[in-house]
C-alpha cells in the first residue's frame, strides 16, 4: 500500500508539474529573465501550490502523531538559517537557472522527450555523489552531515 500510495502521489506531482510548464525548460528561463521575456506565470504555480501545502501541512501535524506510512514526520529540527542552507539554495538556484530543471521537473520532462533532463540528472547525481564524497573526506565541516 505505501508504494502505491507513493506511485499515485508521484503521478500526481508530475501531472502538476507538466501542466504548469514546469517541466519546460524554455519557461522556467523565461521566468528567470526579469530583463527580457519574462514570464510570471511560474509565480502563480509556486503561490498556487503554497496555498494548498502550508495549511494542508498545519492541519496534518495537529491531527496526526506521525504520518501513515511512517514513524515519525520528518521536519527539520533546526529553525536557524546558516551557511549551508543558504550555499545549498545558491547551488540550487544557479542549477535551475542555468539548465531551466529543477530535481523535481527533471523527471517529467524525461518523458516528455526533454534529451536535456538526461544531461541535467546525470549532472546533479554527479554532484551530489561529489557533495558526498567532499563530505567523508572532511573537505567540508558541517553540523550536520546529510542522510
Amino acid at each position: 500500500m505505501k508504494y502505491l500510495a507513493a506511485l499515485l502521489i508521484g503521478a500526481v506531482f508530475g501531472l502538476g508539474i507538466v501542466l504548469s510548464g514546469m517541466a519546460d525548460p524554455s519557461k522556467v528561463m523565461n521566468f528567470f529573465d526579469l530583463a527580457g521575456t519574462w514570464d510570471p506565470s511560474l509565480a502563480f504555480v509556486m503561490a498556487g501550490a503554497l496555498l494548498v501545502t502550508a495549511p494542508g501541512y498545519a492541519l496534518l501535524q495537529r491531527r496526526r502523531k506521525k504520518p501513515v506510512f511512517d514513524t515519525r514526520f520528518h521536519i527539520p529540527a533546526r529553525g536557524r538559517i546558516d551557511g549551508r542552507l543558504i550555499g545549498g539554495s545558491l547551488l540550487f538556484g544557479i542549477g535551475w537557472g542555468i539548465a531551466g530543471f529543477c530535481p523535481g521537473g527533471s523527471i517529467p520532462a524525461l518523458g516528455l522527450g526533454h534529451r536535456e533532463a538526461y544531461v541535467f540528472l546525470v549532472a546533479m547525481v554527479a554532484g551530489m555523489l561529489i557533495a558526498r564524497r567532499l563530505l567523508d573526506m572532511k573537505v567540508f565541516t558541517l553540523a550536520e552531515r546529510p542522510a
